[in-house]
């Protein structure tokens, strides 16, 4: 149960609204911190701050906030609206979550609520004099920080919503999300096994997609009942009533039922956290959209190739640590992620849509020269395999003998 609200507060703290709620705290924490401090002042200092020089900077304040703060949000869903049209939908939600826009937007809504307060507090005669200087001190402190706020928002407004920012954004989360898995590539729990005959299937609650699997109730349920969890569904599989998420190694009652399938948090949509498929999968519907008729802008499609090869590999790179063995969660079973898959996810898509450009198949055939050169024998296979196939529609669907001839010398490194 903890587990899950860790979950939410984590999501939470992803929102646009948790985070312009905490800066609206703090502004009014701030705005009333100089009640506190108001004894610890000098008269003879404060006496030189006149109440009138910080209301008329505070008004200035509050009613260009106002206006910025409107600007801003305007911006983001043009740009959310713009990500969405140009690249894919699902890299919205990256967008939503960016930490300079939430912290920009938060900042001035914050020093707009500050300013408010201290306007209302000012004038019903709320702060002394040494209060009024503590104000004064703290407002120039909060002009400094919108100054250098707003350089960061004018630096990140010339990118946000751009198709070469939000594939960035896209491979930052892939690989982080790819990173985590390479260290724990069983989730923390044991490599999966042959599952018995005579296992007992879990369903969840809901039709979904996993986007986490709590491993720690798992575990706890499986030594409680001396019992082995078959884990089936990873992140990024869809739970519907006839495919379990999990089995057991011997019948258990209704309420442990009920706590396996608690522990697979089932969502509408996939997520970038656990689900490095997903990423993946994102980054090719953006060079898909890309080679549309459409839009009909291969070199979008090339970055896209160019972003998958450093993305797997992060796959690719050795354990140094060690701690892909380790196991955290005795009595948990967990299937692995495959490299075919992952090859697969970002590949296929992109051959198929660009197998009738001559450059898109030769930088195809060169990305997949350099995984299958990886210190990886599943990304070696799954690379000469998807090789091949890409070479086969490039074959079928080029029409120029000369395009052809390209292909053929391109794909020539499969022969070695």
């Amino acid at each position: 149960m903890l587990t899950r609200w860790i979950w939410r507060l984590r999501d939470a703290s992803k929102q646009l609204w948790f985070t312009v709620a905490v800066y609206c705290v703090v502004g009014i924490v701030t705005a009333l911190s100089a009640l506190v401090l108001d004894p610890l002042i000098p008269m003879d200092v404060s006496s030189k701050i006149g109440a009138d020089a910080v209301d008329r900077i505070l008004g200035i304040l509050a009613s260009s906030m106002l206006a910025v703060t409107t600007f801003s949000i305007a911006t983001m869903v043009q740009a959310f609206a713009s990500a969405g049209s140009v690249a894919t939908p699902r890299a919205t939600q990256l967008l939503v979550e960016d930490r300079t826009a939430q912290r920009a937007l938060a900042t001035f809504i914050g020093t707009f609520v500050f300013s408010l307060v201290s306007i209302i507090a000012l004038s019903t005669g709320t702060y002394g004099p040494s209060g009024r200087l503590v104000l004064f001190v703290v407002t120039l402190c909060v002009i400094a920080l919108i100054i250098v706020m707003l350089l960061r928002w004018i630096d990140r407004l010339s990118k946000l919503g751009r198709v070469g920012e939000t594939v960035d954004q896209v491979e930052r989360a892939t690989t982080a999300a790819i990173r985590a898995r390479r260290k724990r590539p069983y989730l923390g729990g044991h490599p999966a096994v042959e599952v018995p005959a005579k296992t007992h299937p879990v369903f969840a609650a809901r039709i979904g997609y996993v986007d986490r699997i709590d491993m720690g109730a798992l575990a706890s349920i499986a030594r409680e009942n001396e019992c082995e969890v078959h884990v089936h569904l990873l992140p990024g599989g869809f739970a519907t009533p006839d495919r379990a998420v999990a089995s057991l190694s011997k019948a258990l009652d209704d309420e442990f039922n009920e706590r396996v399938g608690r522990a697979f948090n089932v969502g509408d949509a996939r997520s970038f956290d656990q689900d490095p498929r997903f990423g993946l999968i994102v980054l090719a519907e953006v060079a898909s959209r890309a080679l549309s008729p459409a839009v009909n802008d291969p070199g979008t499609a090339i970055d896209v190739i160019g972003t998958a090869v450093r993305v797997l590999h992060e796959w690719s790179l050795p354990d140094e640590d060690g701690e892909s063995d380790k196991v955290e969660f005795p009595g948990v079973f967990v299937p692995p992620l495959t490299a075919q898959e992952l090859v697969q996810d970002v590949f296929t898509p992109i051959g198929r849509d660009g197998a009738g450009l001559i450059e898109v198949s030769i930088r195809l055939q060169k990305a997949l020269r350099s995984v299958a050169a990886m210190e990886s024998p599943g990304l070696r296979t799954a690379a000469r395999r998807q090789a091949l196939e890409a070479f086969e529609r490039g074959e079928a669907q080029l029409g120029h003998a000369h395009d052809k001839q390209r292909l053929r010398e391109a794909a020539a490194w499969m022969r070695d």
